[in-house]
């Protein structure tokens, strides 16, 4: 360390920092006077790759004419460490047959010199391999990476590989450090090896009649790994055994077959039995590349039967007998017999039934008939699941017994007759329809489809019967009738012939909906009309509105009232009736009563459908009607003029002219 400030001053130079005054002390010292830096030992860099240190530059009397300055003293790397692997022992697996360039595993090193150096720079390299056989597998150089090298790995030559492998840095050269590691590869098994029998042929004897019995174990070789799924057997009989008397299975824990009796054998039907079993892997077959195509190992097996005293035996073992339901009591349904296998005949066997069985049926000590002892019937008790099996016994004469087995099944019959579920009905006047439906408690074949008939002829020639489906009809009439009550007659026939008589009750009603007969027969009586809610209902409508047109008409002609002035005239106010077509004359006659007016507007008609009315008054209370057709009409006059002034029309009009 150099201060420029020593060309002007005495500069003594002085440190601190770690190495120096702090851990790890007394490592490095700074000469006082030249400012020179000394190390005192030998320093690793692994354990201190730098270290930071702050230098003074003062004078004599302690004056600082420099900035302390913080100095950096980095330690360069040395070659001092051989790389060393992250693991003592790597151990890798890799299938059997697999193809080069499969990746094994990588092996890993590590150098504690400075990174991204010669010093870390590593190569990996395998020394050897044991067996030292060709060589099996290869390893990178710069990744450690273990791959296949051999074309074909067979697990049953070589179970596992061990490497000596060397990594050295340096990038691998001579004089780099080195460090030398295990490696540990297992080949994995593959079932590529078929088991086979240790012997072609195999021989043994059994009893007649033994079931569930062991009678011989066999053996295969796989050279496949014990104990795996490529090395468990699975033995199958492929040949003589098509009645399923024989069964082989596997012991797991020696993987040996076991050959059983499950079904007796016959001694009388055949004296020995021969058998063809074969053997498989429990995992499929994995072949080598080009290899050939495995072989399937089989072995024979011949069974001696052996012959045995043996009881009656039932031929069916299983007898089924089909009874119709509610056959009469004592009915003969069927015969069950058994035979003795050494004579092949029935003679001196006897049956019964053991109790403690559903009591259907009884069979016959000597002859072997079976008989119902009760009416079958599937709706009651114990007959609803509709079959009952029933073990017979059968003893020789040496006592020995045979058992047999007699299924009962109860087949439906035609018990039931057909009903029509509803038989009340109300028909409006729509004359809609009405579905009629019928239930069977039998089943097929003595149910649907039914057939239905009206049995009264006066009925049906006023209904119809319409099919609907196979269990339901339309009933409906056949055109205009009476409204009334019916009683229709209706046969319903199921697909067995049971016929089913019914009686429909229809109320023909005269209404719109239903609801509106409930409580009774609707119906016209003779010579009246009874009218509908909704005829009456328009009655009144109508009765409204011709109302409303009479009052608009009045009220039109009540503001047009035609007023005339009566103007005199020589009949000296007279009125003149005349009977004849032509103008009547005149006649002075003193019973004419004269015409007088009452107001200054003359008289006035009123005209009010077919009556028209006139007022004529002479004096008070005078009046003179006259009636022409089926009308009629009255003149008047009243005086009743402004101011009580009378005032007399001398004017004469004619009754036609009053009329228009």
């Amino acid at each position: 360390v150099q201060s420029d400030t020593a060309q002007n001053y005495t500069i003594y130079y002085s440190a601190s920092g770690p190495g120096i005054d702090q851990d790890p002390k007394g490592l490095f010292y700074i000469e006082r006077e030249t400012g020179n830096i000394f190390a005192t030992r030998a320093v690793d860099r692994e354990q201190y790759p730098s270290f930071q240190i702050i230098c003074f530059a003062t004078t004599p009397d302690g004056y600082s004419p420099e900035v302390p300055l913080v100095h950096t003293i980095r330690i360069e790397d040395d070659n001092d460490n051989a790389p060393y692997f992250t693991q003592d022992l790597f151990e890798f697996s890799v299938l059997e047959n697999s193809k080069p360039g499969v990746v094994v595993g990588r092996v890993t090193a590590e150098d504690r010199d400075e990174p991204y150096t010669l010093h870390t720079t590593l190569k990996y390299r395998i020394v050897s391999q044991n067996p030292p056989v060709t060589p099996a597998f290869s390893l990178h150089g710069d990744t450690g990476v273990i791959s296949v090298l051999l074309p074909q790995l067979d697990r049953e030559l070589v179970s596992s590989y061990t490497m000596l492998v060397e990594v050295r840095d340096m990038a691998g050269q001579p004089f780099g450090l080195c460090t030398t590691g295990t490696v540990v590869i297992r080949i994995e098994d593959a079932n590529d090896n078929a088991p086979s029998f240790k012997q072609s042929q195999y021989e043994t004897r059994v009893e007649e009649n033994r079931v569930n019995v062991e009678i011989l174990r066999v053996s295969v070789v796989d050279l496949d790994e014990p104990g795996s799924p490529g090395s468990g057997a699975v033995y199958e009989i492929i040949k003589g055994n098509d009645d399923r008397s024989f069964e082989i299975t596997t012991d797991k824990n020696t993987n040996e077959g076991v050959l059983c009796v499950v079904k007796g054998l016959d001694y009388e039907s055949a004296k020995q039995r021969i058998l063809v079993i074969a053997v498989n892997n429990e995992a499929p077959y994995m072949l080598a590349p080009h290899s050939q195509q495995l072989s399937q190992s089989t072995s024979s097996v011949m069974v001696h039967v052996l012959d045995v005293d043996e009881g009656p035996v039932f031929k069916p073992c299983l007898l089924r007998i089909d009874v119709k339901e509610c056959e009469d009591i004592g009915t003969n349904i069927g015969r069950y017999i058994a035979e003795d296998p050494e004579t092949g005949n029935s003679e001196g066997i006897c049956y019964r039934i053991p109790p403690g069985q559903c009591n259907w049926i009884s069979i016959e000590e000597k002859s072997g008939e079976v008989r119902t002892i009760k009416v079958l019937d599937r709706d009651v008790g114990e007959m609803r699941r509709g079959q009952c099996n029933i073990t017979v016994l059968a003893i020789d004469r040496n006592g020995k017994t045979g058992t047999g087995t007699i299924q009962v099944v109860i087949q439906p019959g035609n018990k039931n007759y057909p009903r029509i579920a509803k038989t009340e009905y109300i028909m409006c006047r729509d004359r809609k329809p009405i579905c009629l439906t019928a239930q069977d408690g039998d089943e097929s074949p003595y149910s649907t489809p039914f057939v239905y008939r009206i049995t009264d002829r006066s009925l049906a020639s006023s209904w119809k019967i319409t099919r609907h489906n196979d269990n339901s009809v339309y009933l409906s009439p056949k055109g205009d009738i009476p409204f009334g009550i019916y009683d229709i007659p209706v046969s319903v026939t199921d697909n067995g012939g049971k016929v089913g008589e019914n009686y429909i009750k229809v109320n023909y009603c005269d209404c719109v909906t239903p609801t509106e007969c409930t409580g009774g027969p609707r119906v016209r009586e003779a010579g009246n009309v009874t009218l509908g809610v909704w005829a009456i209902l328009a009655m009144i409508l109508g009765s409204l509105l011709l109302l409303l047109i009479l009052i608009t008409i009045c009220g039109c002609c009540g503001s047009g009232v035609m007023h005339r002035h009566v103007t005199d005239d020589c009949a000296n106010h007279n009125l003149i009736i005349s009977n004849t077509e032509a103008p009547g004359e005149e006649v002075m006659d003193h019973n004419i009563i004269p015409l007088q007016n009452t107001c200054d507007q003359g008289g006035y008609g009123i005209k009010t459908g077919d009556q028209q009315t006139f007022e004529m008054v002479k004096g008070r209370g005078h009046t003179l009607e006259s009636v022409k057709g089926g009308g009629h009409q009255t003149l008047g006059s009243v005086k009743e003029g402004g101011g009580g002034q009378t005032m007399m029309d001398t004017c004469r009009y004619s009754y036609s002219e009053w009329h228009n």
